[in-house]
């Protein structure tokens, strides 16, 4: 990929506001067919249609549709951390359940179409694409942290037992969501993503100083 074309696949050309406003608008349009249909099933004449502008623009912001699905990786990636963003820190069982029933309730207003956004770009992208892979990774570590940062808060306030480890459990708890969400997308119900993540609060629950059997 040419320096051009890497500046404007992470957003760090200037622009004006109208070409600000342009090039949200291919990211968009972009993010939402490749949301439902795929990289590989969405064309650039696709996203051209869809986001009401010319061949010229995309290749202008973009370069290519390599650069293009890369500005899509980071769209879904604020998009994942800005729905979760009301709940405030992951820190109690409360705010744990809270973002389990976010999630539940995203999947049943997309009725159960799509999966998780970040993680279906990375499953089609992973073995193709090593620049778009990392890039997945690092939106992957992003939501991971903020994860983790919740149930850090949690240990240190000795609401977790000291044998726990938060970054283990913030992992899991991600890793349960991801499976769940694949399972729920391919069977259309939301049993699959409630059991996993109703077991994983289980046992975090477990691993707090009222709920466990002792403290360490």
């Amino acid at each position: 990929m040419s320096q051009t074309s890497h500046a404007e696949a992470t957003g760090l050309q200037r622009l004006t506001r109208k070409g600000q406003a342009t090039r949200d608008r291919i990211v968009e349009a972009a993010a939402g067919l490749m949301f439902r249909q795929g990289v590989a099933g969405t064309t650039t004449e696709q996203v051209q249609a869809a986001a009401g502008v010319s061949a010229s623009q995309i290749f202008h912001y973009f370069g290519d549709k390599r650069a293009l699905v890369r500005a899509v990786i980071a769209y879904q990636t604020e998009a994942v951390l800005a729905a979760q963003q009301p709940l405030g820190r992951l820190d109690s069982m409360e705010a744990l359940r809270a973002w389990v029933d976010l999630f539940v309730s995203i999947e049943e207003k997309l009725e159960y179409v799509g999966g998780c956004p970040i993680g279906s770009l990375g499953s089609e992208l992973a073995e193709t694409d090593a620049a778009a892979r990392r890039d997945v990774e690092r939106g992957f570590a992003r939501w991971e942290g903020a994860i983790r940062d919740g149930l850090r808060a949690m240990y240190a306030r000795g609401d977790l037992r000291r044998s726990a480890d938060p970054d283990a459990l913030a992992l899991a708890l991600l890793t349960a969501l991801e499976g769940g969400l694949l399972m729920t997308k391919i069977r259309r119900d939301p049993a699959p993503l409630r059991a996993v993540l109703d077991v994983v609060l289980a046992h975090i629950e477990s691993l707090t100083p009222r709920r466990g059997r002792t403290s360490q």
